[in-house]
């Protein structure tokens, strides 16, 4: 074979590699796999991702503590935001947003009872760990001297705003969020080399948009519980509850079922 040839078989290998049925095998196939860990793996990644994503607040609180007062300081700040997500994603430790596809794809493809009770046994799992590090963290940033003080005021200042929507108001912010996290999800895989910047993008859309994401408010939740702040009941009825339903409504009901849609009369009819 020439060169030539070799390059263009090359070209149409890469183009084949990112159509939308071998992205969605792509993560079908990584969504099996985490469906197979053992539960103790889920629990203790769910609780390191619960507390790394606790970056995300320290690095919003560290740029708004230290930037000039001025309009673009908005824009940058949100950056902080990114660099929990940059740890927990990159570094594949179990995030619940990222579940919302993830582990549902799989599903999707073979829609039985146990599958169904895999993905939601999976679900609590990582969420009660994400939550359980978001409050460990939450307890080191409150009540250690592990955070400088001056930060403390504007990580205060965060997470009052955070969890300050109504319910419903919440609910529908927490929507965009949850298709945003899908939707790095979808992308990683055809990244090549760039899926910091993914990252990065995505996740500052979610902070510069102003939309409430579960985990990461998770941290902002409980710094104000921690020090009684803010009361139980309007930490899960006004924000927990509602932002949990709204990432799910994004990120299973609207992302993964269009992305399923997409893809369905091409798929086997059941797992590979």
């Amino acid at each position: 074979m020439s060169d030539q040839s070799e390059t263009e078989a090359e070209a149409i290998k890469h183009a084949e590699n990112l159509s939308p049925k071998l992205i969605f095998e792509v993560i079908r196939r990584d969504g099996m796999e985490e469906l197979k860990r053992p539960k103790a793996s889920l629990l203790w990644s769910g609780v390191a991702a619960g507390i790394m994503i606790s970056l995300s607040v320290l690095g919003e609180a560290v740029f708004r503590t230290y930037l000039p007062d001025a309009e673009w300081s908005f824009l940058v700040e949100n950056l902080g935001y990114s660099l929990g997500f940059l740890v927990v994603i990159l570094g594949r430790m179990q995030l619940f947003t990222e579940n919302t596809i993830t582990t549902v794809l799989p599903f999707m493809q073979d829609p039985c009872r146990r599958m169904l009770g895999k993905v939601a046994t999976l679900w609590g799992i990582v969420l009660t760990a994400n939550v359980v590090g978001a409050f460990i963290a939450a307890l080191a940033f409150a009540h250690t001297s592990a955070i400088p003080a001056d930060l403390l005021p504007a990580i205060e200042e965060l997470s009052r705003h955070a969890t300050g929507y109504a319910p419903f108001e919440a609910f529908q912010r927490a929507i965009p969020a949850g298709v945003l996290v899908a939707a790095i999800v979808w992308m990683l895989p055809e990244s090549e080399g760039f899926g910091f910047f993914v990252i990065l993008v995505f996740t500052w859309m979610i902070a510069a948009g102003d939309f409430t994401h579960v985990v990461a408010g998770s941290v902002e939740m409980a710094f104000l519980m921690v020090q009684g702040l803010l009361p139980i009941g309007d930490a899960i009825f006004g924000f927990f509850l509602p932002v949990l339903a709204g990432n799910v409504l994004g990120g299973t009901v609207i992302f993964a079922l269009l992305a399923f849609g997409q893809v369905r009369h091409e798929l086997p009819n059941k797992d590979l």
